[in-house]
């Protein structure tokens, strides 16, 4: 397809949009998306004979979608939008290439860049949103050195845009738990203060204390009634330890649908047999997993995953910061490197993936649904595609990107 988005200019961002015309969600016929109070209200077949009403297309309140693919917004379930250097000068990587190395090297380097600072993490939101993400779970740095300003500067680079991007928080202890005295109590104070998830790292290989990291973190769980979102590098069997523990302190504390490993990279190492029992107890005990794709390691069983209850979401992880220089926020090109790296080439895969950064995502941030259908928010992306496998595969640029109901992205130009 050809089609573009040119004329007529956007509508400020301030301007709601009432009808986005001419519009094919999920690659299907031509509609058009009634929009109301920032939510879907109707999806109405696109009658051609009937024309815009130039007052509201002059308003920017009546939007010709031009017969582009029209998806969910998309979903970025694992991100660090506080850490990011994205908007400075070229900042060389730098130290040893653990886990460990890389949190000392960040800790050594990070004040001198500026993190957190609510300029670099409005620039990355803003890279975030022009690539049609327009939800997002981050988590964010909770430490001796930070406190929580983190958390204070993500909810200010947030507000300064206006509700474009809605997001939960998770607060995290990226330099340990139990092993740096005082951050389980700022943990608790994060929780206390809005934080919607606390978050947990690598409870044996870091802190050396799984038990007690795990205990610490489900105890302020059910004291502030938050969910949990636990980073796991650790692979093999210790990885598998670790979330058999996370499955059994789940099921005892009731919070079923509210424990999510990251990575879990343990899970895709497994034998079939120890990785269909631990994916089974995964899905009796209502634990989540986000994946950033990483290249190299063991793709998880996404089929076998879904399977069994347990929902995937997709991220990017940390964009252009002192762990790595990689990333450019683009989910849509994430979601192609996930297929690939998964294997898929039949349609119902490729679009399987598509669903897994879109609409399957809505409950890791915290909505019922997050789709093309009346009652959802009205987050919308608009591709040059011919379908939403050709979207997957290609990962074109976002010609339009509404959020709540506004315009907030238009081609390679932000908006707010």
């Amino acid at each position: 397809m050809t089609t573009t988005l040119s004329t007529p200019p956007a509508p400020t961002p301030e301007v709601e949009v009432t009808v986005l015309r001419d519009v094919r969600p999920w690659g299907g016929a031509r509609s058009d998306l009634h929009l109301h109070d920032g939510h879907v209200t109707a999806v109405v077949p696109h009658d051609p004979t009937v024309p815009a009403d130039p007052v509201a297309v002059a308003a920017g309140t009546e939007v010709d979608g031009r017969g582009l693919l029209a998806l969910p917004g998309l979903v970025n379930t694992h991100a660090h939008v506080d850490k990011s250097w994205w908007g400075r000068g070229w900042v060389s990587y730098g130290g040893e290439a653990t886990t460990q190395g890389r949190i000392a090297h960040e800790r050594a380097h990070r004040d001198e860049l500026g993190i957190p600072g609510t300029d670099v993490t409005l620039t990355v939101l803003r890279e975030l949103l022009r690539h049609g993400t327009t939800a997002v779970r981050t988590h964010v740095d909770v430490d001796l050195g930070v406190g929580l300003r983190g958390i204070e500067v993500v909810r200010e680079a947030l507000a300064a845009l206006g509700g474009a991007v809605h997001a939960q928080v998770v607060a995290f202890p990226q330099d340990g738990v139990l092993r740096r005295p005082g951050v389980l109590e700022l943990l608790d104070a994060a929780a206390a203060a809005g934080a919607d998830h606390v978050g947990g790292l690598d409870p044996a290989s870091i802190d050396r204390d799984p038990v007690g990291q795990i205990d610490g973190l489900f105890a302020i769980a059910e004291r502030h009634d938050v969910g949990i979102d636990v980073h796991l590098h650790d692979g093999g069997e210790l990885g598998a330890f670790q979330i058999e523990l996370l499955v059994d302190r789940t099921l005892r504390a009731g919070l079923q649908g509210r424990v999510n490993v990251a990575h879990g990279f343990a899970v895709g190492d497994l034998p079939a047999t120890r990785q269909a029992d631990l994916v089974a107890a995964m899905g009796e005990a209502g634990l989540t997993m986000t994946t950033v794709a990483p290249i190299g390691a063991a793709p998880l069983p996404l089929p076998a995953l879904q399977q069994a209850g347990v929902a995937v979401g997709l991220g990017t992880d940390g964009i252009r910061d002192l762990w790595s220089p990689y990333g450019t926020g683009d989910l849509l090109a994430q979601t192609t490197q996930l297929a690939r790296l998964s294997r898929f080439r039949h349609d119902a895969d490729l679009v399987a993936a598509a669903r897994l950064a879109t609409s399957d995502a809505a409950a890791f941030v915290g909505r019922a649904v997050h789709d093309l259908v009346p009652g959802a928010v009205a987050d919308v992306v608009l591709v040059d595609a011919e379908n939403v496998q050709d979207a997957v595969v290609r990962a074109p640029r976002r010609e339009l990107v509404v959020a709540a109901g506004r315009v907030v992205a238009r081609g390679d130009e932000v908006l707010v």
